[in-house]
């Protein structure tokens, strides 16, 4: 480029058009560094954490390969290669807590991500700042309860001897005699999406709750005077606006599709129901700890992460594709 070049575009002749050195650029690096030091000291402890309870057990993924005997010393392990792996894909019951465990979680994320998108909605659509407040307190305070507790609640709701369900459905003559609810399998799957449902809509519609928020109030404004109404600004500018915030949570919800953790279906499941409040990790807890075959309770909990990890890289690449929205 010759001199008459860099004077047109602001550049003396005098100057350098060389990019600025490494070293610059690693000094300028460690000096943000250097005054966020205080967020990176504040960060510390949470990424110890992760790292200790979230990395350091994967060495015990070690012992899906073994025949593994905890009075034995590591190095006295006897190695099987797959055949953990091999016994579970043959086992008929691993099938049938693998279809519980898929069959709640669809239920869980359909119903889990209509019902606080809607309520989230319709709360921001309230006018009246202290009934809405009082709305949301009220509708958030289930999360903060203990699933015993819970458990508990609904067994007192369902029970066919002064049960306020089987009171109000008798009264109402939809039915002769009380219904045995915890006591049917086919029924487990509904009570425990209405009750999780109930206990966490709240909680979560919090998220979308701050993500409406952070739209413009001029759109809505602007929509008014052209003459929108109520129902049209919620589908052309307040679902719009956080579409992002429900594809991201999306995606990650189907990461956990198979990994849906075991205290919902523990205190609300039964012997009566265990054929359809099985999931995968009490049948990893099962063999785990209760049967002590502790190489078999590893392989089924590495399977489930293997697989949610797949889920999650699979549900973040069609979305990056489809919507153009993605977690990495």
């Amino acid at each position: 480029m010759n001199v008459k070049a860099l004077t047109e575009n602001g550049v003396t002749a005098n100057e350098s058009v060389t990019p600025h050195p490494p070293a610059k650029r690693n000094s300028g690096f460690w000096k943000s560094v250097l005054q966020q030091k205080y967020l990176y000291l504040m960060s510390l402890p949470f990424v110890i954490w992760v790292f200790v309870f979230s990395y350091v057990p994967l060495w015990g993924w070690l012992m899906a390969f073994q025949n593994y005997k905890p009075v034995k010393s590591f190095r006295d392990q006897k190695w099987v290669g797959l055949d953990n792996f091999k016994e579970l894909f043959q086992d008929d019951r691993f099938y049938l807590v693998l279809r519980n465990t898929l069959g709640m979680s669809l239920l869980g994320l359909v119903f889990g991500f209509v019902v606080p998108i809607t309520f989230a909605v319709m709360l921001n659509e309230l006018r009246g700042s202290v009934f809405k407040r009082t709305v949301q307190t009220v509708s958030y305070l289930p999360h903060f309860v203990s699933w015993v507790v819970v458990g508990g609640i609904v067994y007192k709701i369902l029970a066919i001897d002064g049960g306020i369900v089987n009171d109000l459905l008798m009264w109402l003559h939809l039915i002769d005699e009380p219904i045995q609810f915890m006591a049917k399998g086919h029924y487990f799957w509904g009570v425990l999406t209405a009750t999780d449902i109930w206990k966490e809509t709240g909680w979560n519609a919090i998220i979308y709750l701050a993500a409406i928020t952070g739209i413009d109030k001029e759109m809505y404004e602007a929509a008014k005077v052209d003459g929108a109404g109520r129902i049209k600004q919620i589908f052309n500018i307040t679902l719009p606006g956080i579409r992002s915030t429900i594809m991201i949570l999306l995606i990650m919800s189907i990461g956990h599709l198979i990994g849906i953790g075991f205290e919902k279906q523990f205190q609300l499941g039964n012997n009566l129901v265990t054929d359809y409040s099985e999931v995968l990790d009490l049948y990893a807890l099962k063999y785990g700890i209760q049967i002590s075959r502790f190489s078999y309770g590893t392989a089924i909990s590495m399977f489930t992460s293997v697989v949610s990890i797949i889920l999650l890289l699979l549900a973040n690449g069609v979305m990056k594709k489809v919507t153009k929205e993605s977690i990495m």
